[in-house]
């Protein structure tokens, strides 16, 4: 059997390796292969890493040899010794993923110092300020990064330095300060660590490359990955390359630059850059940098230089690059290139020039844009000047994107009230329910204790557009004193806080926020995308608002509209309450009349809305006690309206109590228990439908879907008495009128028995949200409680609720899929779940040949895009 090889020169790379070589690695490689200014090296492969943690995070012996074997190579290729003080190499050691991850894993630089060789560096540079000045930022990074010492600290015995010295610059300190500042720092880390810092050169290798393994697990990566959707078990690659200083002189610098602006999508270098300093000075922003056109006067043979390979790389990548480099004595050196981050609204202007500019297709444009980055098209978004002098005092999930500010309310009623005199509104709850949809309509933001990202919440927020942070369990709420706490804050009702529902950040005060602007680019960027794609995206939408909304998006159906939200308004909360405290069959039907009218009025509103495109209409879902209300004073108020005593509401909530009322009395179990409803809602879609065909506008066909099956006797049971509702209605009407009647999928049971329920059903959607909940078991507002510590743990690498779970409940799709089709080849399939609307998810729903997949308007855009990506990665026949 070979052996593994787990070390290659640069050399020995290219850009196609990244998998193993990790990004940053196979460009190293590509740029070295093309003859350009990169400083030598070699990558230490991503099965390293993984090895790595299969071994009990300890670095294997044979690993070990193949690293000391190609530093051999590496000081033979520089002719400079590791741990000499003549002439010695120095190392940066640097993570790299295959997916670009700024800023989320560790490096150091200047490693190969010790007490000895910075004597001898210094002599060899004849720059002794520069050699200790190297040496105290190695002994900082070695001891935040290796050894997991506080930075800050470090930063505390700088500054304190400074103001000994009465000045305010790191360069203003002279050679004498940099060694006393050497000096405090070995002290400190021997306070803190019991040992002296270590000397061996080789000994700070591995122990840099262990530590490199190590933060491919750190806090801030694991979030990232799961952020971004990015395995667990890739690993990460470290690249050790020589270094090249540019801290050197005012002969040298450093600095970051892009082919085109990351904000703009402008075609021009755009970057920034620091003089006689190394690359984390930049970042840190310890001295203001200069803009990349400066470069141009200070030394513009170097510039020259940069600006050429600049646009060899973007010309041979295909697209914007980001770039990193190093000035030493006036000699370039190119450190790093990678496809460079962007803003949704450079992504889609860099797009649509490059196909302009003749440099990548359509196909490659849209395959280009991420398609969550619309996201920040269609919402509004924080001021960025003004959000980077704050930090957030909390963090929830970000359950709908977006950035609100408003002055804080604790009720629906209250943001209804504050609302109308002109105010505007965070609504701030334990949880939201369905009474609260009012208030929540007027609110700029809703921020929940508890809940996940598919919570009533976060669902009814994105279906709104409307900014929400869910699941925020840091926060206590007192409802009686109208105040809540977070991080030691008091924050009282009628106080100002911002939230960010992209990132699920909370602040104090008030944050300006910038409008959403979506410009020319977005409508021919995306009729690409619809060019390509195979399914169709429906949006889901309860009224004619949102049914627009989803039209504007591109929506090109309904593919869910849950009847049970128009229950919550005005008059017909009664109605609803009425028929559920009716003891006889007769009072339900005279309360359901009631609520008819009003039923037909928003079907007919969303027919139009929809111009004759499909709408797909859900009935009565959740259980009856949703609908009632429990604090005394408005069951007193029910109670007079309705006639009856107090008594009597709060034996029908005994009555209709239930353990586990999300498995209990609903769905299409309400319709078996109680005919009337399914009869009267049929009635509703219907004359809405026959209503709006005689109006010679559009020629509707209706689409109703029955919820919660598990048996197809319960589905023909229900359908039974839609069909003859409807069969007498349109015979009555006098017109040819086709219809559809169908069920969700999203109980396993349906699932597994699809070829039976397809006999009735004529169409399936599956609802991944109670699949979801249902295959797992366990509740989707409850599971925030947990999930953290399956993340902690690698047990779940996302939320199920977020992404579908392709392994388990998307076994079930594809099962139902091919029983379903083999009883009924012309079946309708889609999703209507959250699901609907996340890409991979998208994929998913393409590669399972689904015809469509729904989700709430302002995600109709992503569906769109990610629809088209899947079918350009794996086109149907």
């Amino acid at each position: 059997m070979s052996k593994t090889k787990y070390v290659y020169k640069f050399s020995e790379g290219n850009k196609d390796m990244r998998e193993l070589l990790g990004g940053k690695g196979a460009n190293l490689a590509e740029m070295t292969r093309a003859g350009m200014p990169v400083p030598q090296g070699f990558t230490i492969t991503t099965e390293a890493c993984t090895r790595y943690y299969d071994d009990g995070r300890t670095i294997a012996p044979e690993i070990r040899e193949e690293i000391m074997e190609y530093l051999s190579w590496l000081e033979e290729e520089t002719g400079k010794k590791f741990g000499d003080s003549s002439n010695p190499l120095l190392v940066s050691v640097r993570s790299g993923a295959r997916a670009s991850m700024p800023g989320m894993m560790d490096t150091i630089l200047n490693l190969g110092l010790n007490d000895e060789v910075v004597v001898g560096f210094a002599e060899f540079t004849q720059n002794p300020r520069f050699a200790y000045d190297s040496y105290r930022r190695f002994i900082q990074m070695f001891s935040d990064v290796v050894m997991e010492l506080p930075k800050k600290r470090f930063e505390e015995i700088i500054d304190a330095k400074k103001a000994e010295k009465g000045v305010k610059q790191d360069i203003e300190l002279d050679t004498e300060d940099m060694k006393d500042l050497v000096r405090r720092f070995k002290v400190f880390y021997e306070s803190e660590k019991g040992v002296d810092f270590p000397q061996d050169p080789k000994t700070q290798l591995i122990e840099a490359v262990r530590a490199v393994f190590r933060s491919w697990d750190n806090p801030r990566a694991n979030v990232y990955r799961r952020m971004n959707e990015i395995p667990y078990d890739w690993g990460t690659a470290v690249n050790v390359q020589s270094m090249v200083f540019g801290n050197s002189g005012n002969h040298s610098g450093t600095g970051v630059a892009f082919t085109r602006n990351p904000a703009t999508g402008e075609k021009a270098l755009f970057g920034e850059y620091l003089i006689n300093a190394q690359g984390e000075d930049v970042v840190a922003g310890v001295r203001t940098p200069s803009p990349i056109s400066r470069l141009k006067k200070e030394m513009p043979e170097v510039y020259e230089e940069f600006s050429q390979i600049a646009d060899r790389l973007e010309k041979h990548y295909r697209d914007m690059q980001d770039m990193e480099f190093t000035i030493e004595n006036g000699k370039l050196y190119m450190l790093q290139t990678r496809n460079g981050k962007r803003t949704a609204a450079a992504a889609l202007k860099v797009a649509v020039d490059l196909v302009d500019e003749g440099m990548i297709d359509q196909k490659e444009a849209v395959l280009r844009v991420e398609p969550k980055q619309l996201d920040a098209l269609l919402h509004p978004q924080f001021d960025a000047a003004a959000l980077a002098k704050v930090k957030p005092v909390g963090k929830g999930l970000a359950a709908s994107p977006g950035a609100a500010c408003g002055k804080v309310v604790f009720s629906a009623e209250d943001a209804k009230e504050w609302h109308g005199r002109g105010e505007k509104v965070v609504l701030v709850r334990l949880e939201t329910s369905p009474e609260d949809i009012e208030g929540m309509q007027v609110s700029e933001g809703i921020l929940t204790v508890r809940g996940g990202m598919t919570s009533h919440a976060a669902v009814v927020a994105r279906g709104m557009g409307t900014c929400c942070v869910s699941g925020c369990g840091e926060i206590a709420v007192d409802y009686d004193k109208r105040f809540f706490t977070l991080a030691d804050n008091v924050v009282r009702e009628g106080d100002y806080i911002s939230i960010d529902g992209t990132t699920g950040n909370i602040y104090l005060g008030s944050i300006p926020t910038a409008p959403a602007a979506i410009s020319g680019d977005f409508g021919r960027f995306m009729s690409w995308a619809d060019k390509y794609r195979q399914m169709e995206v429906y949006t889901n939408a309860d009224n004619p608002r949102d049914a627009k909304q989803g039209r504007v998006f591109g929506a090109q159906g309904i593919g869910l509209c849950r009847t049970e939200h128009m229950f919550f308004e005005g008059e017909r909360i009664m109605a609803i309450r009425e028929m559920i405290l009716s003891d006889t069959v007769e009072d339900r039907k005279r309360a359901l009349a009631k609520l008819l009218p009003y039923q037909q009025s928003d079907f007919e509103g969303i027919y139009e809305a929809m111009e004759g495109r499909p709408v797909i209409i859900r009935f009565l879902d959740p259980p009856l006690h949703e609908f009632l209300p429990t604090k005394p004073e408005e069951i007193e108020v029910l109670a007079k309206d309705v006639g009856c005593s107090t008594h009597r509401i709060r034996e029908a909530l005994r009555r209709l109590h239930e353990t586990n009322p999300m498995m209990g009395h609903r769905g299409c179990r309400l319709a078996v228990s109680y005919p009337e409803i399914a009869e009267m809602q049929t009635t509703a879609v219907i004359k809405a439908a026959i209503r709006i065909t005689q109006k010679g506008q559009y020629d509707i066909e209706p689409n109703i879907m029955i919820p919660l099956v598990g048996e197809v006797k319960e589905l023909e049971y229900v359908k039974n008495v839609v069909t003859a509702t409807a069969d007498r209605l349109i015979a009555a009407a006098g017109i040819q009128m086709d219809y559809q009647v169908g069920t969700m999928i999203e109980v396993p049971r349906a699932a597994l028995t699809a070829g039976e329920i397809a006999r009735e059903a004529e169409f399936f959607s599956f609802g991944t949200n109670d699949l979801t909940q249902m295959t797992f078991g366990f509740s989707r507002d409850d599971a925030g409680k947990f999930l953290g510590y399956y993340y902690d743990n690698k047990i779940y690498e996302s939320d199920p609720f977020a992404h579908l779970d392709q392994n388990g409940v998307g076994k079930l799709v594809e099962m139902a899929v091919k029983a379903g089709r083999a009883t009924r080849p012309n079946i309708h399939l889609g999703i209507c779940g959250e699901h609907g609307g996340d890409p991979s998810s998208v994929e998913f729903c393409h590669n399972a040949g689904l015809d469509y997949v729904s989700c709430s308007p302002f995600r109709v855009p992503i569906a769109r895009l990610a629809a088209a990506q899947a079918a350009i990665k794996n086109p149907r026949k």
